[in-house]
């Protein structure tokens, strides 16, 4: 007799919900896959807008992800399944402003300042590498006391180092100390690898930049849908009913498409809701979403583990205002503050680089009233592959991001001119607080498969399209999906998976095996 197929939901259509369906999808015959999502396409975070390609250079813009890592094995995999790849870039990047100012590219007079604790900051990594267990639940403020660095150091050479990966923004102070030693000193996953103790950073970081992400993910959605995935958009997930051994029940409101579905309102009170039933739910939103989903229906465990995530409400300007971006940042090299001589070392080279090649592609401003809060940007292009080299500066396409809606008397948001804003895109961003490592990332074994019930989203371990990627591939493995050969067969791709399914779902991969052992844990 033929095994009846797991009927399972997926709950969010960004790059976890989406690689959770692709996932099952491998076996059409046991499982019965529904995708949906509260927005009317699939992606996320993750899309692209139209922009004037006369003007820019460009027809299309991505938004609220831009790139990432060469390490993201996973997530190249999944572009090279739709025919998309991703395009390298060597990032430059540009701190402060005008005596507060460093880069990457070439040595300045604040590098030059911070000599001896820059020395001391990298003393200090070596204590915390060779100590690392004592210091995940450190948050970097502490540290900074401990080794006597000064606030000017932390605020205006550390912290942005650690933003810009993270996009940790006003939260960075109390990010882990170790997180923090790893973008220093990991040869795989380090950033700044390796440090420079005269200029604490020289490299410039091999990233990638992602491909057309509403065409990348058009074209999963129609091949999810060629496998038998139901992918139902302008879909909500209201209430989980009930959950029992044998099944999960759940309230679904369908959703009036709005003019830019990027932004939704709130759910359309008007509409029915309706009950389905299913044999697993997975979870691919946010945790606070989750936990209010549950609601009547979550353990004490996940109130308490999903509470522990911290969110802020931030809001990025698309727009070209390229006279606001010369009064807060340095968009070209600044031979006032360049240093050709650092503490007996010839930077004639970087010097030269700085003056014929700097071409910033990541901003990072200090508020004057609290230096330990940021305005993040990025010059997309810069920093974007779809932009011709020759576009005028004042015909850049910038996203400039303004953190925590609670430090709002901080921006500057007016003084961009309107008629050179693009769009307006607010978002709930994840803190990577130090209480994360503490309170939700360890415990996330305990929630995962219980109540038939399961999590996937980057906020199970760090912000990071690849992190959503792989945690969307762990739910689909604890149901009793396969692991993708080809991944398996990528020894660094298989660690990294064998890693997060060890750390939040509490087992170790086997090569060869399926995820069925891991199922009903209730």
């Amino acid at each position: 007799m033929a095994e009846q197929k797991k009927k399972v939901l997926v709950v969010g259509a960004g790059a976890a919900g989406m690689a959770a369906a692709d996932t099952l999808a491998q076996h059409p015959d046991r499982f019965d896959v529904t995708l949906i999502d509260a927005v009317d396409y699939c992606g996320g975070q993750a899309f692209s807008i139209p922009i004037d390609k006369e003007r820019h250079g460009a027809s299309w813009l991505n938004q609220g992800v831009q790139g990432g890592s060469y390490i993201y094995h996973h997530s190249f995999k999944m572009f090279e399944k739709q025919g998309h790849v991703s395009t390298p870039v060597k990032l430059q990047v540009s701190f402060g402003k005008d005596e507060t100012f460093w880069t990457n590219v070439f040595p300045t007079k604040l590098v030059e300042k911070h000599r001896s604790e820059i020395k001391r900051f990298h003393r200090a990594l070596k204590i915390v590498h060779y100590t690392e267990l004592l210091w995940i639940y450190i948050p970097i403020k502490v540290f900074g006391k401990m080794f006597f660095l000064s606030d000017d150091f932390l605020n205006f050479m550390i912290l942005p180092t650690i933003a810009l990966f993270l996009g940790t923004g006003n939260a960075t102070p109390d990010v882990s100390s170790l997180v923090m030693e790893r973008l220093f000193t990991s040869p795989t996953f380090g950033m700044w690898y390796p440090g420079d103790p005269e200029s604490l950073i020289s490299n410039h970081p091999p990233m990638v930049v992602f491909p057309e992400f509403s065409k990348f993910y058009g074209d999963w959605k129609a091949d999810l849908e060629s496998k038998g995935v139901k992918v139902r958009l302008s879909t909500e997930l209201d209430h989980v009913v009930s959950r029992d051994k044998k099944s999960v029940k759940v309230a679904i409101r369908p959703r009036r498409p709005i003019e830019d579905g990027h932004n939704p309102n709130g759910a359309d009170q008007d509409l029915p809701l309706g009950e389905e039933e299913y044999d697993e739910l997975i979870l691919c939103v946010l945790a606070d979403t989750a936990k209010g989903i549950l609601g009547k229906q979550a353990r004490w465990i996940e109130k308490r583990v999903l509470g522990g995530a911290n969110f802020s409400d931030d809001i990025t300007v698309t727009h070209w205002d390229s006279d606001y971006m010369k009064k807060y940042y340095e968009n070209a090299y600044n031979e006032k503050e360049a240093v050709q001589n650092l503490h007996g070392r010839d930077e004639t080279a970087r010097i030269e680089t700085g003056r014929n090649e700097f071409k910033p592609m990541y901003y990072i401003r200090q508020q004057k009233e609290d230096p330990r809060k940021l305005d993040m940007c990025f010059d997309c292009t810069n920093y974007q592959a779809q932009f011709p080299t020759d576009v005028p500066f004042d015909r850049h396409i910038f996203q400039t991001i303004f953190l925590n809606k609670k430090d709002k008397h901080l921006w500057t948001m007016d003084e961009i001119n309107p008629d050179k804003i693009i769009r307006k895109d607010w978002w709930h961003q994840l803190c990577h607080r130090f209480t994360l490592y503490a309170l939700v990332v360890p415990w996330m074994w305990l929630l995962n498969g219980r109540k038939r019930t399961t999590y996937a989203a980057a906020w199970t371990l760090v912000n990071a399209h690849e992190v959503a990627i792989i945690s969307g591939m762990a739910a689909a493995y604890r149901l009793g999906a396969a692991y993708p050969k080809d991944l398996e067969e990528d020894s660094f791709a298989l660690l990294c998976f064998r890693l997060y399914l060890l750390l939040s779902h509490g087992t170790w991969y086997r090569k060869g095996s399926h995820g069925q052992s891991l199922v009903h844990q209730d």
